[in-house]
């Protein structure tokens, strides 16, 4: 039997990429995520690999459409062995006096609580299924060891995803629930398109900054993804070998 697998975030960028190669290895991956259009492409992607995707839109940040994604995994697989919680934004650069509540709120609801959300309910499928047991991978970034100029709600949200991380993989101990970060720093996507022309440093100049191509990320979620649930990684940075974070500043 294939294992089972929800992805959020799953129609752009690191959560597509990552969806598809865990298609390519023959699980079957729920696509989650608030466009159902980018959903059903990227399951259009994924048709003529082993695996089988299952498009489910919700916007994580509201409990009550996670409680319904979990539903249909239920109904549809009964268990789950793998969640990647992978939803994430990153709200306009402002500095903390400048930044508009609602962006706040955002950032919190989405970066945070969509996460907590996804791991409670999973968490409770793990607990309750047989064999008992899964993984949970949350996408932390290196802005939870160190912050960007003007992202204090990006950056606060990530250093509480750590928390998440480390709270949530001690508890899971009793039930073979593995819990483990990837912090990932410049890889090649839309969302770091700006990084190549130049971007805002600690010091205040702007300068371009190196990325790294997708298939790095890939290989070490799916590293992390394959590991039986005896092992786990707790924490993995990998990133772009020439971008300004050790010493940033």
């Amino acid at each position: 039997m294939s294992k089972v697998a929800m992805v959020t975030g799953a129609g752009s960028g690191i959560g597509k990429a990552c969806a598809l190669a865990l298609l390519a290895d023959g699980w079957q991956v729920f696509l989650v995520g608030r466009r159902e259009d980018a959903l059903r492409a990227v399951a259009e992607a994924g048709a003529g690999l082993p695996g089988q995707a299952h498009t489910v839109p919700a916007d994580v940040s509201r409990e009550e459409a996670v409680a319904q994604v979990f539903a249909a995994i239920r109904e549809r697989c009964g268990r789950l062995d793998l969640l990647f919680n992978n939803a994430g934004i990153f709200t306009p650069s402002r500095t903390p006096d400048a930044m508009p509540f609602e962006d706040w709120r955002r950032s919190v609801d989405v970066n945070l609580n969509g996460a907590f959300y996804c791991l409670s309910h999973a968490f409770r499928l793990m607990r309750e299924q047989s064999p008992q047991g899964g993984r949970i991978i949350n996408n932390g970034s290196i802005s939870a060891h160190t912050p960007r100029p003007g992202s204090i709600g990006y950056t606060a949200t990530k250093h509480a995803i750590t928390g998440l991380t480390k709270a949530a993989a001690l508890d899971g101990r009793a039930f073979d629930i593995a819990v483990g970060q990837i912090d990932i720093g410049n890889v090649a996507s839309d969302m770091t398109e700006k990084m190549a022309a130049g971007v805002l440093q600690a010091d205040g100049s702007v300068r371009p900054e190196a990325r790294m191509d997708m298939d790095s990320v890939v290989q070490t979620f799916m590293a992390m993804a394959r590991l039986p649930l005896t092992a786990n990684v707790l924490f993995t940075t990998v990133m772009a070998t020439k971008m300004p974070f050790v010493g940033r500043g």
